[in-house]
């Protein structure tokens, strides 16, 4: 009888438990594998990885190091530009993400705004203008920025006068994700045309400024989670204290949602890190980055399995390393950003 309840009460039965080990283990080969599998054919040779398949090293295949020379000796300037590159794309755009997603987030959680209907119509218009000015009709784009403002702050008063609706914070939440809902391909020639236009084709500014615009709905998406879960009174009881808005800033809502800045800045890093379409269009010699060169290897002679492998290889250690170093605020991040009430 007790231990009917017991088994009631949620222990589960030993059927049960090894099943679920069966299970985790079979998952644990299913994401394991490809790695496995990447690693051992960047020390491979061509003709090894295309007459395999060769799993086991030293009893299938001889290790080799030549792929890891051709890329580290061989080939290392055309290697170390398009990391560094990867490397200041993805850190600055991660971090000027997380910062102006992070403040907006927290604008969103403690401030109730209310805009209105109209005004939003007039800014989305004036900024499609303002686009086909730049793009279609070739007009110096700070004579089209100077125009569109000074219409926006004419018209703005009289339109929102004549119109009482108006939105809430969880619409200007749904439209910041919605915009992740557009598929890039949609986006990527406009973005290409405009940053033609402005001259700034292979520059690390156009593709921080486009990476910063896509990671922004994620950040605030997930930030406001985090913001959601600090309460309000421990805010007003420093404040009550004397204590200044940034002492309050840095003092009490930095540290309790640093789990959640981690984990986000994690998260868009690896988005930036791995990504391709954009980099494609928007870079060439000068800003190129990893994802390019790893595609790069696919020419002429067919995929350069080795190759790819070393440079696949090179991209993951970074931030596997970085994951592993801030663990312990991943873990806590995930699980507040979870958990609600």
């Amino acid at each position: 009888m007790i231990k009917s309840k017991t088994r009631e009460l949620g222990q589960p039965s030993r059927a049960g438990a090894i099943t679920s080990y069966l299970l985790l283990g079979l998952w644990g080969v299913v994401v394991l594998f490809p790695l496995y599998w990447l690693v051992i054919t960047a020390f491979k040779e061509m003709f090894q990885v295309n007459n395999g398949p060769f799993f086991i090293p030293f009893v299938d295949f001889q290790p080799t190091l030549g792929n890891w020379r051709y890329i580290f000796v061989d080939v290392w300037n055309d290697t170390y530009r398009p990391f560094i590159n990867t490397v200041i794309i993805s850190l600055l755009s991660s971090v000027l993400a997380l910062l102006i997603g992070g403040s907006a987030a927290y604008g969103l959680t403690r401030f109730d705004y209310r805009p209105r209907v109209a005004g939003v119509w007039l800014f989305i218009v004036l900024l499609l203008l303002s686009v086909v000015g730049v793009v279609v009709l070739r007009i110096p784009w700070l004579l089209v920025l100077a125009i569109a403002t000074a219409l926006f702050f004419i018209l703005l008063q009289p339109i929102i006068r004549r119109t009482d609706r108006s939105l809430g914070n969880n619409d200007i939440a749904f439209w910041l994700i919605s915009q992740r809902m557009l598929p890039p391909v949609a986006s990527i020639i406009p973005i290409y045309l405009l940053f033609q236009n402005l001259r700034m084709l292979d520059t690390h500014a156009a593709l921080i400024i486009t990476y910063v615009a896509t990671n922004l709905p994620i950040v605030v998406w997930l930030m406001r989670d985090y913001f959601l879960n600090i309460p309000k009174e421990l805010e007003e009881s420093a404040r009550v204290d004397g204590a200044s808005p940034y002492r309050v800033l840095w003092s009490i809502v930095v540290p309790l949602s640093a789990p959640g800045l981690v984990a986000t800045f994690l998260f868009v890093l690896v988005f930036a890190w791995n990504e391709y379409l954009v980099a494609l269009f928007l870079s060439l010699a000068k800003t190129q980055t990893m994802p390019l060169l790893v595609a790069g290897q696919n020419g002429t002679r067919g995929p350069q399995w080795g190759y790819m492998s070393v440079l696949i290889c090179i991209m993951i250690v970074p931030v596997v390393a970085l994951a592993i170093a801030l663990e312990r605020y991943i873990s806590r991040g995930l699980l507040v950003g979870a958990v609600k009430g």
